[in-house]
């Protein structure tokens, strides 16, 4: 789900079109309430203060380079307070470490699964039963 304010170069019928084509589901938040989208409008506020009103970019390519620089120092370098001091990468890194952890360890007291997983190549799955 994409989700966005209502600018004229997000409403146009392109926009629309693609959306539909790819089935992807849009959703716009209410006009004149830029605090439904909260994080996305500090973000964008962030980036023009920071670097967009404040660097004149030679070319696209130059513009390229300053943006990724201007990411990365933002993702990796920067504590974010609504990521409890964090940077965004570390954030990251955490989480996927916390949901990779197996659930239980085989010197863990936890309990054994009691049916095994099916051997690869045999098929476990029966006819579906109806009512007849």
């Amino acid at each position: 789900m994409i989700v966005s304010d209502n600018g004229t170069e997000l409403t146009s019928n392109a926009i629309l079109t693609f959306t539909a084509a790819h089935r992807i589901e849009w959703h716009y938040i209410a006009p004149g309430k830029p605090m439904q989208n909260g994080f996305v409008e500090s973000f964008n506020g962030r980036m023009r203060d920071e670097l967009l009103n404040e660097t004149m970019f030679r070319n696209l390519a130059h513009a390229r380079v300053v943006i990724a620089a201007w990411a990365a120092d933002y993702n990796t370098e920067r504590p974010h307070s609504a990521l409890d001091s964090q940077t965004p990468a570390d954030y990251a890194r955490a989480l996927t470490t916390a949901i990779a952890r197996p659930a239980a360890r085989d010197d863990s007291s936890a309990r054994r699964a009691i049916a095994q997983p099916a051997p690869i190549g045999v098929n476990t799955n029966r006819a579906p039963v109806t009512a007849g």
